[in-house]
Order: C-alpha cells, then structure tokens, then sequence
C-alpha cells in the first residue's frame, strides 16, 4: 500500500465523512477486512479524491448521482451527509436527484428523495 495515498486519503474521507464515521470503520476492521479498508482509503479517497482537478463539492455531486443510479441507498446516506460536509446545498441534492430520475427511473429517484428529506431534516437543512 502507498502510505502517501493512503494518509492523503484518510485525511479526505475523515474531511468528507466525519472523523469518528472513519474511525469507527478502520476500528471495526480486522484481519479480513482491514486490507480493503486501507486500500480502500487508498486508492477511492487518496488517488480518486486527492486529484485537484475536482473540488469535493463536484465529487460529491458525482457520487450522489453514481451510487444513486446504483441504486445502493445505505452509500448513499453516507454519501449525502459526505455531501452536505462538502458545501452542497439541498437545491443541488434536488437537481442530482432529478438526473437519478431522468437517466434511471423514476421509482430510483423517490428512493433518493426518500433518504434525503430524512437526512436534510436531520442536519436542519429543511
């Protein structure tokens, strides 16, 4: 594992998720999983996000729309609260959420609505 990656990558995904999220993962890890965590903080948040030639508001734009065309919503929250810790607003949650809708289906998109008017109530944001 490249430890610059992976130092750079846990300072973004601790930025972006919240420190105590990411310390509670790499804690829970063991030797099964431990590997995949780091390489995961590696290469996602060290490689992928550590390139500047996105801001993390943009990639988290990019993500809410990936992992909600995914379909796979429990990403997705984490991702959102990533979000909304990345500067974007819940006029931008809407408008990913409608190209969710556009390009996957409207039922994929009522699923995006569903856990962001949870997770916007819960951070104060509607």
């Amino acid at each position: 594992m490249d430890e610059y990656l992976f130092k750079r990558g846990l300072e973004q995904r601790k930025a972006t998720l919240g420190a105590e999220y990411v310390e509670q993962n790499l804690a829970a890890a063991d030797a099964f999983t431990r590997p995949f965590q780091e390489a995961m903080t590696a290469w996602c948040w060290g490689f992928g996000w550590g390139d500047e030639a996105l801001d993390a508001k943009t990639r988290s734009l990019m993500n809410l729309s990936m992992i909600g065309a995914l379909g796979k919503m429990h990403e997705w929250e984490i991702h959102l609260r990533g979000a909304l810790n990345n500067g974007v607003s819940p006029d931008e949650v809407r408008a990913a959420i409608h190209i969710v809708g556009i390009y996957c289906g409207v039922p994929q998109a009522l699923e995006c609505f569903r856990v962001a008017r949870r997770v916007l109530q819960e951070a104060g944001k509607v």
